[in-house]
């Protein structure tokens, strides 16, 4: 371990819960240091819906093979020995976990932590859990403004409502200035013109919408390809909505994905980097059966330096998942300064955004 890392992990310990400035100097120290900043970390492979572009759900991991509490404890402990990361839970369904509310917790230690969930499990009640217990976002998925066409293309009928209720507790449950929350949408084949109708149904619900392109490599299906010219009207949307907070310089390279396939300059094992469920750590979730180590056994220093290794090597460019291209998006100086505000002023809800109009929100 470097001086740097064991100063951190001693200033920092167990015994002490950062908080939000000096997370945010621990983000810089990993920027710094080019440590991966965002760690999607599937807690689970376990689903209650069978999404149609998905077929996570088809391979469900087994209870017993998931990490334990104290082990997302120890695990997000030795994470810190990078410097704080965005972490996304994730999975699967996170919330089919009932001791999600610790994780969080355990992970908000010294990092910030997000959830995606379908919405389907959340309640007022675990809303607030979640939010107390440290949680800096959760996103809900949403693909339409429409009931039935979502629940046809989630599996499930219902998962509409139970989205839009998730959004709504969410919304109520904010404890803080920093505490977000997202709509995510799907861009699929047949659903650019209902990305507008989920901006005004999250902006009534004072809530924020993020926007990632449908990639074949989780099913391996080109069916659900969006038309491959949707950026002018996606950075369009973001120009009149307050709440549509994907980055533009990520918009702006989806025709490029869609019309060729691939978005050169990976970073991932670099920028980004992939936990499983079991701990095993990998450049990215698609690649996670070829793991570089295990969070639990091997030393963080040990883990960055392969990382590193396997991402040089990666000839993969074919997805622009949000996990990528909202983190490369960082490393542009557009995309930087587009973000800044998102970081440095904490606005947590979009009507505290600059433009946001009441009157449309009301509509």
């Amino acid at each position: 371990m470097s001086r740097l890392s064991l100063a951190y992990a001693r200033a920092f310990g167990p015994h002490r819960r950062m908080g939000a400035v000096r997370k945010k100097i621990g983000l810089f120290r990993t920027w710094a240091s080019r440590h991966p900043m965002w760690a999607a970390w599937q807690v689970t492979y376990r689903c209650n819906l069978q999404c149609s572009f998905c077929h996570y759900w088809q391979h469900p991991s087994r209870p017993e093979d998931e990490l334990t509490t104290e082990q997302f404890r120890e695990a997000s402990e030795r994470l810190a020995h990078w410097g704080t990361v965005f972490v996304s839970l994730a999975g699967g369904e996170p919330l089919v976990r009932d001791d999600l509310v610790e994780i969080v917790e355990a992970v908000a230690r010294y990092h910030f932590p997000f959830i995606t969930t379908n919405g389907w499990k959340m309640t007022p009640p675990l809303a607030r859990e979640l939010f107390a217990a440290g949680c800096w976002g959760v996103s809900v998925s949403l693909d339409y403004g429409d009931a039935a066409r979502h629940d046809a293309q989630r599996g499930r009928q219902g998962v509409f409502d139970r989205a839009v209720a998730a959004v709504e507790a969410l919304s109520a449950a904010r404890r803080h200035n920093w505490q977000r929350v997202n709509v995510m949408a799907v861009l699929v084949d047949d659903n650019l013109d209902e990305i507008e109708k989920v901006l005004k149904l999250a902006l009534r619900l004072d809530a924020y919408v993020m926007v990632q392109p449908y990639s074949s490599l989780k099913t391996g299906d080109p069916a659900f390809r969006p038309e491959s010219r949707v950026s002018e009207r996606l950075l369009e949307l973001r120009g009149r909505y307050p709440n549509f907070l994907s980055n533009p310089h990520f918009l702006a390279q989806f025709d490029r994905f869609l019309a060729d396939g691939e978005v050169p300059g990976c970073r991932a094992g670099r920028s980004f980097c992939n936990i499983d469920e079991r701990g095993g750590v990998a450049i990215c979730v698609e690649q996670r059966q070829r793991p570089v180590g295990n969070i639990l056994t091997d030393s963080p220093g040990e883990l960055v330096s392969r990382l590193r290794r396997a991402g040089a090597e990666n000839r993969c460019q074919s997805c622009w998942y949000n996990c990528r291209g909202e983190i490369e998006a960082l490393c542009h100086p557009w995309g930087l300064l587009k973000s800044l505000p998102t970081y440095v002023f904490n606005r947590g809800r979009p009507s505290q955004q600059p433009g946001y109009r009441r009157d449309e929100a009301a509509g």
